[in-house]
């Protein structure tokens, strides 16, 4: 009996690295059963140093071209010189921009950050899950953004998430270099996935980020410091929370509960 062809995925994310850090792991997995997958990244300009970074982690992914939103960091001018930070920019203007993606690319899944911000806050990471919430509803719609193509509803949304329980030792070493961590309820995540076979995938991807990895206090270069035993063990498990996007059909007799 053949298995279910593996959906498409494509992940939205805060920064260059987030995708191999928060996804690395489905998105490899993903890709080795054959199925399309892709990342836009919110942040940072085309032409700034970390883009061909984030294209070389894409490129061992097998996640194609980098799609870039060009906003800049919220904590890093020379991001995007002359562009909006982020944080700053139109509400709407920025989920334009990401339905277009999400209208070009066609996936059938979305990935993408939790509600508090992935462990320390960042409000790029806030803001990037506010703006994938909206933009995956408002893709399937019509009458919103025509400009930005033909409609297309995901069937899927995935927000990348870390528990109380399965943040582990992930936690100390944030704390240790002065991070806040922020987790979520265990019950929070409904889907954990053991992507242990495509560790080195994943590893490697994260090392790409060689700017990163060469700096003490961002979790690539936290990583690259721990044995490796421990490094594996850290990244070979991912969590999301599943958070249905469109309308779903329920009990007209009964109230919302």
């Amino acid at each position: 009996m053949n298995s279910l062809p593996v959906p498409s995925l494509l992940g939205v994310f805060g920064h260059p690295d987030d995708e191999s850090l928060l996804a690395g792991g489905v998105l490899a997995q993903h890709r080795a059963a054959g199925a399309r997958t892709g990342v836009v990244t919110v942040t940072w300009a085309p032409d700034s140093r970390r883009a061909p970074e984030l294209a070389a982690a894409l490129a061992v992914l097998g996640a194609g071209r980098p799609r870039l939103l060009g906003y800049g960091d919220a904590r890093n001018p020379e991001s995007a010189p002359g562009e909006s930070r982020l944080v700053d920019a139109p509400l709407d203007e920025a989920i334009g921009r990401l339905v277009a993606h999400i209208r070009a690319f066609r996936p059938e899944v979305v990935v993408t950050h939790d509600a508090i911000g992935q462990l320390t806050g960042h409000p790029d990471h806030v803001r990037t899950h506010q703006i994938t919430v909206l933009a995956v509803e408002a893709a399937g719609l019509e009458p919103l953004y025509p400009e930005a193509g033909a409609p297309w509803q995901p069937s899927a949304l995935y927000a990348a998430t870390h528990s109380e329980a399965g943040v582990g030792r992930l936690g100390t070493l944030l704390e240790r270099v002065g991070k806040s961590v922020l987790t979520v309820p265990d019950a929070y995540v409904t889907t954990t996935v053991d992507v242990s076979p495509w560790a080195g995938v994943k590893w490697s991807a994260i090392l790409a980020h060689q700017g990163e990895v060469a700096r003490e206090r961002p979790l690539p270069g936290i990583l690259a410091r721990l044995p490796e035993a421990e490094r594996s063990e850290i990244i070979s498990t991912e969590f999301f929370t599943r958070l249905t996007p469109g309308p779903v059909a329920g009990d007209p007799s009964r109230l919302l509960a």
